[in-house]
């Protein structure tokens, strides 16, 4: 006899669904950077493709903050030299730019740390050093 699958409502409490407004966001956010990888192509600093990524993400209308410090509570203490985010769009998505040939498995848990610290649901680890920007996109979601 086939086993029967879990009730689907059973799983909504564990897993919510990240808010229209911010699939919105992330959307603009990816054809942004396939924007600049489109027209830059890889092997060039990461600092440029920052700048050129946020240019594209103020044509779409989104406000961003650059090279953000983020200050880390600790032990009932506030320490202010804590995290520093590539871009903050919309005070809601954290995007982490890489320009690096070989991709590190560290990224993706420091992004998860940065979206756990900073209390955000979405976050993007985009590196541009790619010949497909496709390949060097990753979504997160907390």
């Amino acid at each position: 006899m086939p086993q029967k699958h879990q009730d689907t409502k059973s799983h909504q409490k564990f897993f919510k669904l990240v808010p229209k407004e911010l699939e919105i966001i992330g959307k603009k956010i990816v054809d942004a950077a396939y924007t600049v990888h489109k027209d830059l192509g890889p092997g060039l600093l990461e600092k440029v493709y920052e700048i050129c990524f946020c240019h594209e993400l103020t044509k779409r209308g989104l406000q961003h903050k650059r090279q953000l410090d983020i200050p880390i509570v600790y032990d009932g203490l506030t320490f202010e030299e804590g995290l520093r985010l590539d871009v903050l769009v919309e005070d809601k998505i954290i995007c982490e730019l890489k320009a690096l040939e070989i991709v590190n498995p560290v990224w993706e848990a420091q992004i998860l740390s940065h979206l756990k610290l900073t209390d955000k649901r979405l976050g993007f680890l985009i590196n541009f050093n790619v010949t497909n920007i496709g390949h060097g996109i990753k979504r997160f979601v907390l």
